[in-house]
């Protein structure tokens, strides 16, 4: 792989940014280089604050999240795998069960993978969901609220107050950053009431999320990991994220 010095580096950082975390020996192979210009390019990249070193390799700075897509574009990024972590998280949802569907493009794929079971209840505060399983032999709560139209989600006064009365036994939560100090994280501070009421009303907590989301931070913290049971995402996680979390809560991989 022949390559001028600047665009090796740059090279090197979208291979991190996907990976999460890389070692010097990986680096080196993938890039056909010695060792100690890798370890050169490092610490170039990390005086400039965009990696960090750590023992053997490097990984990403840990990135800040500010805003999302809409509902479309986030439905289009990583959709096979959103629909591997619907389809597994649907495995943990039994006949009988009180399941609240966080609102989100992950848990819309859940409501796919369930919608010709029965004797089910879902509470979902998005009506996207609730549109899908319409025809469907669950029974649909859908808690009211202002609806914000770009995202089908409803929320404020109302919706917190629905999901404040409620007890189920599992929630399934999206979130747009995750970290294994900081929790989960939303950048939107009129989001995140109705999410710590999803995770106070249930038993089981379970996090839906594709391997993007790992080692990233927002402003506000809605949950720390002491109150995750589980969290289902893809064969794209990084080994060493994974090992972090899993240390945490039980980690499902798909």
């Amino acid at each position: 792989m022949n390559m001028l010095p600047a665009e090796r580096k740059q090279e090197i950082l979208k291979f991190v940014r996907q990976k999460k975390a890389a070692t010097i020996k990986d680096l080196s192979t993938y890039f056909h280089v010695h060792e100690a210009t890798i370890r050169r390019d490092l610490t170039e990249l990390e005086n400039s604050k965009q990696l960090k070193r750590t023992h053997g390799g490097v990984i990403i700075n840990e990135e800040e999240i500010h805003s999302e897509p809409d509902f479309d574009l986030r439905e289009e990024s990583f959709s096979e795998e959103k629909k591997r972590i619907g389809q597994k998280a649907a495995q943990f949802i039994e006949e009988g069960d009180t399941v609240i569907l966080d609102s989100g493009t992950t848990t819309t794929q859940i409501a796919e993978a369930i919608k010709d079971r029965k004797n089910i209840t879902i509470v979902t505060n998005d009506i996207h969901i609730a549109a899908l399983l319409r025809h469907s032999k669950i029974k649909v709560i859908v808690t009211g609220g202002i609806l914000f139209t770009e995202n089908f989600i409803l929320n404020g006064e109302i919706t917190n107050y629905a999901l404040h009365h409620l007890n189920v036994k599992k929630a399934f939560i999206a979130t747009p950053a995750l970290h294994h100090e900081k929790g989960l994280t939303h950048f939107d501070e009129s989001l995140i009431a109705a999410k710590m009421n999803m995770i106070d009303a249930a038993k089981e907590i379970y996090v839906v999320t594709d391997h993007s989301k790992f080692s990233r931070i927002s402003l506000h913290t809605f949950a720390t990991m002491d109150k995750i049971d589980y969290i289902i995402t893809d064969s794209k996680i990084n080994e060493h994220m994974k090992e972090k979390f899993a240390s945490l809560c039980d980690v499902v991989v798909v």
